[in-house]
């Protein structure tokens, strides 16, 4: 019985600690990025084009 309670108190710990580490990362702007890198590439660069056209 007294390793339920044990791991009970580990699990509930460790999920403290990843809540506080996302709320960490999440005020400090880790998950603000809208578009990723693969989305990105599909837009048209700006410097590119003028370079093509001139």
């Amino acid at each position: 019985m007294g390793i339920i309670i044990l791991m009970v108190i580990a699990s509930v710990s460790l999920a403290a600690v990843f809540l506080a580490l996302f709320l960490i990362g999440a005020k400090r702007g880790q998950f603000d990025e809208d578009e990723s890198p693969a989305v990105r590439m599909l837009f048209d660069d700006k410097k590119l084009k003028d370079k093509i056209d001139t």
